[in-house]
């Protein structure tokens, strides 16, 4: 009867339900914001129901002491989160235990949530940290509210909840209006709303007061109340404006200061791997079952075409990417991708217009193959039984904790085939778009260039110059599996244009796609380069499928695969028959001379015609004259030249930064190569350059020292003639001073300066632009000086003379 009756207990219970509701409101609306990038509801109906517990258990334990509610509070969490990772974990489809499942989602939880790919898929990696973070602020609010009966700072744990949501969220969704207004509304209700304590009924603490005392008290209270409405409004009226000016603006997303999953060094640059394939050609990477179930019975794709490939036999062959290779910059092809974290359902692209798509479905079981790169079929839309990362400018998986001997899982991909029609109409996209694969790095060799020049000459149209370029390479090169490996601009100069008998014209997959692809930036088309295998879709796929192709981007068709490779029975031509090089000079003028007809006899002469004084010059003084201005002339020529060599050596080893300054002694170096007769091929390493410098300079002073030799001893021998019946010690004296004197030779004697440290510098500013500092510069400078003037002092006098005003560096290209 304490209670009171029935009716009295509802009506008490119905006086305390809005607050509660409102605490569960405010919650589960996190749950709503936050769902807005993920995939599906499953978020929001657990943030939901975590608001729903977390409340219900403080008010059900509001008679309980208040040290018991947190650890009661904390029990239900343990059941509801447990309940729920294995809830997300069945409709993500991932195999493992709870214990493994609760285990890798409460290390990895806050990193994959924000570096998830959007949507985010609801797996219990990215559902723990929301569902735990909404049950301890309706903890926390409930507490604080209900119990301690501070409303206000009650609404602080879900206000703080809702505005890390709409922070996380950021701009990757549309403005969270709609939800915020209902947050601010049931904020509202549940302070306007009179209510109760669910707990017992807190005496009056006015009462016992005189009613003076308790006049004043409550005069006390109504006045502090009105001050902190004052507070209030005061601070809406300051802060309102700021917070309506930002509305416009693009929210910050976190996502940029959390570093995505990354590949190894060894997939940063895959193309390197074929090389190494080709060797084992029996090497098992993968077992492949392929399912095509929109293909009809008997159909065929055009070869080429990216996923898959026919032949006139009606077999289909299935491309399986690795990795698609983006930035170039004159040494490697790298990756260059943003991996995220994806789950099951990848995000969806439209396919380009008139595009045939075909859905692929196959199961891969990992064998040998190493890494973090995934195989798939271009383009992945579902994958099942493995955590991937996904990146979807190029299409490619990556599994960040690696590739492991029987990973097993499944891809369905949307394979698509454009219109082969439309091709020679086509256009290639240009601007900043795709200023990544039209990028071309400096330090092209000239011949590269005129190939692709004389290869767009006569193909207007882009997909003509891509088919021109296909051709060229398909015709006059070998495949060949003991190629080395190797793609920098040297090794494409050798690659297309070394001699055949020194193993050049040859190669593997490797430097046909990266040829192409550098032959057709250099023609204007956005390319890029794909590793993968090829597989006729069931079955063991083997090191020896292993290949590289390059692919094109045009306007509304998308990426088009190309296939330079050889045909298996076709003979390469040589490269000289349909390359012209361009000549070292230009070549005299064809065109004779005209020839003045005269338009009427002469007169006739009456006797031998004398000269006429017509008061000018005489001839001895034009003679001398025109010779001084011609000696003049040719003085001003060769000082001109001296002046330009100097300033170029000087540009090149103090102007601009250490690594162009270490550029430019290496290239005096080997300009000093060239004027003594020594010139280097661009297929050869810097330290084999620097071993040529060495024995140059050594065989140029053992020629001096010969030489020098042969003209002491002549002078000796007459010596001895005009000295016959001298004294005999005298003589010897003599002798042996001239040949002293003769044979020492300062530059030969001179140790030559170590260009393997030089040769060092340069490899290391090729793979660390960046790195090189201004004492190294100083010292490449100092080494290639020193060179440079050994090998010119081991020059004979004459050549010496000609050293400093040979044209020749000024015009030859590194």
């Amino acid at each position: 009867m304490g209670r009171g009756p029935p009716v009295v207990r509802v009506w008490r219970a119905l006086r305390a339900a809005p607050l509660p509701v409102a605490l569960v409101a405010m919650v589960a609306l996190t749950g709503v914001v936050l769902g807005r990038v993920y995939a599906g509801g499953l978020l929001t109906r657990l943030v939901v129901g975590a608001a729903v517990g977390s409340v219900l258990v403080s008010v059900a334990a509001r008679r309980l002491p208040s040290w018991l509610v947190a650890p009661l509070s904390v029990v239900g969490l343990a059941g509801f989160t447990a309940w729920s990772l294995r809830v997300s974990a069945d409709a993500a489809g991932l195999p493992g235990s709870l214990v493994e499942v609760a285990a890798d989602a409460a290390r990895n939880g806050i990193p994959r949530l924000l570096t998830a790919m959007i949507p985010v898929e609801p797996t219990p990696d990215t559902v723990l940290v929301p569902l735990v973070a909404a049950w301890l602020a309706g903890l926390a609010g409930a507490e604080v509210a209900l119990r301690a009966g501070r409303v206000l700072l009650g609404y602080l744990p879900p206000a703080l909840l809702y505005a890390g949501a709409v922070y996380v969220v950021g701009p990757n969704a549309d403005p969270a209006v709609w939800p915020t207004v209902a947050f601010a509304a049931v904020a509202a209700l549940g302070l306007a709303v009179p209510s109760v304590r669910p707990g017992p009924s807190a005496p009056d603490p006015t009462a016992g007061l005189a009613p003076g005392v308790r006049a004043a008290v409550r005069v006390r209270l109504a006045a502090t109340a009105a001050a902190g409405l004052v507070v209030v409004v005061g601070l809406a009226a300051v802060v309102g404006p700021v917070v309506a000016g930002r509305v416009d603006e693009r929210p910050v997303d976190p996502r940029r200061y959390v570093e995505p999953p990354q590949v190894e060094s060894l997939d940063e640059n895959p193309l390197i791997r074929i090389s190494g394939w080709a060797l084992n050609p029996g090497q098992k990477l993968l077992d492949v079952a392929t399912e095509r179930p929109d293909a009809p019975a008997g159909a065929t794709a055009p070869a080429g075409t990216p996923g898959a490939t026919g032949d006139a036999a009606g077999s289909r062959s299935v491309r399986i990417r690795l990795a698609v290779l983006s930035d170039y910059d004159g040494v490697t092809w790298r990756v260059g991708a943003t991996y995220r974290n994806a789950g099951r359902i990848l995000p969806a692209t439209q396919p380009e217009p008139g595009a045939t798509v075909e859905t692929v479905r196959q199961e891969i079981t990992v064998a040998d193959l190493s890494g973090r790169l995934l195989p798939a079929v271009a383009t992945p839309r579902e994958v099942g039984g493995a955590r991937v990362a996904y990146d979807p400018l190029t299409g490619t998986l990556i599994r960040p904790e690696g590739l492991a001997p029987g990973l097993r899982y499944t891809v369905t991909s949307a394979a698509e085939r454009p219109d082969n029609n439309l091709l020679a109409t086509a256009n290639v996209p240009a601007g900043e778009e795709v200023a990544r694969v039209l990028r071309v790095a400096d330090g092209v060799p000239d011949p590269v260039r005129r190939l692709a020049a004389q290869l767009a000459e006569d193909n207007g149209a882009p997909y003509a110059r891509a088919a021109a370029i296909e051709q060229f390479l398909a015709e006059h090169y070998r495949v060949v599996a003991d190629a080395p490996s190797g793609h920098a601009y040297p090794n494409l100069s050798f690659f297309l244009f070394g001699p055949r008998n020194g193993g050049g014209q040859r190669g593997t997959s490797e430097q046909f796609a990266a040829a192409f692809a550098v032959l057709g930036r250099l023609s204007g088309l956005p390319t890029r380069v794909v590793v993968g295998f090829s597989s006729d879709g069931n079955g063991p796929v083997r090191a020896a499928d292993a290949f590289a192709w390059p692919e094109v981007l045009f306007s509304g068709l998308g990426w088009v695969a190309f296939d330079p490779l050889p045909r298996p029975d076709d003979e390469p031509r040589p490269v000289e028959e349909d390359f012209r090089p361009a000549p070292e000079d230009p070549p005299p003028s064809e065109v004779p001379e005209p020839t003045l007809e005269p338009t009427e006899a002469p007169p006739p002469q009456a006797g031998p015609a004398r000269p006429v004084d017509s008061g000018g010059l005489s001839t001895p003084v034009l003679v001398g004259g025109g010779a001084g201005g011609l000696l003049l002339v040719v003085g001003a020529v060769l000082a001109a030249l001296v002046g330009m060599r100097r300033a170029r050596s000087r540009a090149r080893l103090s102007t601009g930064d250490p690594g162009q300054r270490i550029a430019g002694a290496w290239r005096e170096v080997t300009d000093a190569l060239r004027l003594a007769g020594r010139p280097v091929g661009g297929d050869l390493a810097a330290s084999e350059v620097a071993e040529r410098a060495r024995a140059a300079l050594a065989e140029a002073r053992a020629t001096r020292t010969d030489r020098s030799d042969r003209e002491v001893g002549k002078e000796r021998d007459a010596l001895a003639d005009r000295a016959a019946g001298a004294d005999r010690e005298a003589l010897a004296v003599t002798r042996t001073a001239r040949a002293t004197a003769g044979a020492v030779d300062p530059a030969a004697g001179a140790v030559p300066p170590d260009l393997a440290e030089l040769a060092g510098l340069l490899n290391r500013l090729a793979f660390a632009p960046g790195a090189a500092a201004n004492e190294q510069a100083d010292r490449a400078a100092a080494l290639a000086g020193e060179y440079v003037a050994a090998l010119r002092s081991a020059r004979p006098w004459w050549r010496r003379l000609l050293w400093s005003i040979h044209p020749g560096p000024l015009r030859w290209r590194p």
